[in-house]
């Protein structure tokens, strides 16, 4: 799977459940894999609502995977995706995931600053099922929708009448207004 889009939960759900006995890696920069001996540590469902810069509202839902690389390395291998599947399985036991919330990877370690990725690729290599990062980008919604950023568009002008000028015109004798 190659995808530019967003991959959503069940999508991403779906993928890792069609290879359960591979070994489960995210690279997060190019040649870089987050170390086999992270941990998953926890699975947070975030529920977001913004107004953007064009006055409009705007509400989705992410799923943000963090994993966690301790100091001492404790393993060569990184988990088997069916191992990572258990914790999603406890994660849904007590908190019901939106399957078409965003996925995003949250990781960091000491040379590498903690963001949150989504997930590029997912691509089963030999004995490795690799989850391919890629950096969250920012947008503008209100651009990306043809409006404007800021402020909304300019507004027809209007022609003003001196009403006073007007009045004096009809209201004379002979004028019609009486």
């Amino acid at each position: 799977m190659n995808n530019m889009e967003t991959i959503n939960w069940k999508t991403f759900k779906d993928t890792l459940l069609q290879h359960p006995h591979l070994a489960l890696q995210f690279q997060y920069a190019a040649d870089k894999l987050v170390d086999a001996s992270y941990h998953i540590t926890e699975i947070k469902q975030a529920p977001i609502t913004s107004v953007d810069c064009g006055g409009v509202v705007n509400k989705w839902t992410e799923i943000i995977v963090q994993l966690y690389e301790p100091e001492n390395k404790q393993q060569g291998r990184a988990m088997q995706v069916k191992k990572a599947m258990d914790i999603v399985a406890v994660v849904e036991k007590a908190l019901p995931l939106d399957a078409d919330a965003t996925v995003k990877i949250e990781f960091g370690n000491s040379a590498f600053e903690t963001r949150q990725m989504l997930p590029n690729s997912i691509i089963a290599d030999g004995e490795n099922l690799i989850i391919d990062l890629r950096p969250d980008s920012v947008q503008c919604k209100a651009i990306d929708r043809g409006g404007s950023c800021g402020t909304p568009a300019a507004k027809p002008k209007m022609e003003l009448k001196n009403l006073a000028v007007a009045a004096e015109a009809c209201c004379t004798p002979g004028g019609g207004c009486c």
